[in-house]
This record gives C-alpha cells, sequence and structure tokens, in this order.
C-alpha cells in the first residue's frame, strides 16, 4: 500500500519532472506529436512500462495529443508510485521517440 504525499513533497517532486502539473488529486501532462500514429507508437511503449509496474495511467489521446493523468486510486490520491511513474512515461518517450 502507497501512502499519500503532503502538498509539499508533491511540489517538491513535480520540480523534477519537467511538464508536469497538480490537478486536485491527480498529476497531468499532454504531449504533441507530429500526427495520429506517432502517438499511437508513444501509448504503445507506455503500455509495457504502466504493465510492469503494475500502475496504470488513463490516457486520452486527441489526434496527435496525448495526455496522461495519473492518481493511486486504491489512495485516493497522489503517491510516490505516480510520480515514478509520470518520470518513467519521460523516460519512454527520450529512449523511444516515436516514429
Amino acid at each position: 500500500m502507497a501512502a499519500l504525499l503532503s502538498d509539499i513533497e508533491i511540489q517538491r517532486m513535480l520540480g523534477k519532472i519537467s511538464g508536469w502539473s497538480r490537478k486536485g488529486d491527480t498529476i497531468t501532462k499532454t504531449f504533441q506529436f507530429k500526427d495520429f500514429l506517432s502517438a499511437i507508437d508513444f501509448v504503445g511503449g507506455v503500455s509495457g512500462v504502466a504493465e510492469k509496474a503494475n500502475h496504470h495511467p488513463d490516457i486520452d489521446i486527441r489526434y496527435n495529443k496525448v495526455t496522461f493523468t495519473l492518481s493511486t486510486h486504491s489512495e485516493s490520491g497522489i503517491t510516490q508510485k505516480d510520480l515514478d511513474m509520470a518520470a518513467q512515461i519521460d523516460h519512454v518517450l527520450e529512449t523511444q521517440p516515436p516514429v
């Protein structure tokens, strides 16, 4: 079971992962790609990481824009698992840029 983070802990950690922001009890980031297929390729790369971590983001795909929203549903808020997954999502983009 993951512990909820304090507001200060969340802000401190968000300062270390570029582009992610807090919205209530979630953190979110939108990525933009050149086209739909590039966006889908990126989501495919993230799906493997999320499955391995057993921590699955909410994903909204709008043509070439992909928004990830993270929250630990079992804890009803933001935990270290969410911040770790955000960093892993960013890492997927760095290591497997969409074609």
